[in-house]
C-alpha cells in the first residue's frame, strides 16, 4: 500500500511539473537554490507520441493525431535516476523535471520540492484553470425554444 501511495504522489508531482510553464518552473527552481549537477542518461530528446481516442468516448479506438514531447533521464551522484516527459520542445524544462524526480527520491528533498516548487505550481495551475473557465463561460450561448403563436 505504501508503494502505491508513493507512486501516486510521484505521478501527481510529475503531472504538476509537466503542466507548469517553463518560466514558472525556472523561477521556483532558482528560488529553491537546487543544484542541477547530474549525468544525462538520455536526452533531453524531442519526439512524437500518437494521440488516440474512442468513437463516442467508448467505442473503437482510432488515431487522431500526434503531439510533440520532450523526454529526459538523469542520474545523480547518489545513483538516483529521474525521468520526465513533457509536451512541447522545451529541453531545459524536461531536464529540470527529471532532476526534480531524481531528487524527490530522498525524503528530505521530497518535502522541500513539494513545499517550494510543486505546491506553488499547483496553486498557479488552479488560478490558471479558473481564469480559463471564466473566459470560456463568458462565451457560452444559452439556446432556448420560443413558441410562436398560440397552438
Amino acid at each position: 500500500m505504501a508503494d502505491n501511495t508513493a507512486g501516486n504522489a510521484r505521478q501527481e508531482r510529475l503531472s504538476t511539473l509537466a503542466s507548469a510553464s517553463s518560466a514558472e518552473l525556472i523561477e521556483l527552481w532558482d528560488r529553491a537554490g537546487i543544484d542541477s549537477a547530474c549525468e544525462m542518461v538520455r536526452g533531453p530528446e524531442i519526439g512524437l507520441v500518437a494521440l488516440r481516442g474512442r468513437i463516442g468516448g467508448g467505442g473503437a479506438l482510432f488515431n487522431f493525431g500526434e503531439a510533440t514531447v520532450t523526454r529526459a533521464t538523469v542520474r545523480l551522484e547518489n545513483g538516483a535516476v529521474g525521468h520526465s516527459v513533457a509536451l512541447g520542445r522545451d529541453r531545459r524544462k524536461a531536464k529540470l523535471i527529471a532532476i526534480l524526480d531524481a531528487l524527490a527520491q530522498d525524503p528530505d528533498m521530497e518535502s522541500k520540492i513539494d513545499a517550494e516548487i510543486v505546491g506553488p505550481l499547483k496553486e498557479s495551475l488552479v488560478v490558471r484553470d479558473k481564469k480559463r473557465r471564466a473566459e470560456t463561460a463568458a462565451t457560452k450561448v444559452d439556446f432556448f425554444t420560443m413558441v410562436r403563436g398560440e397552438d
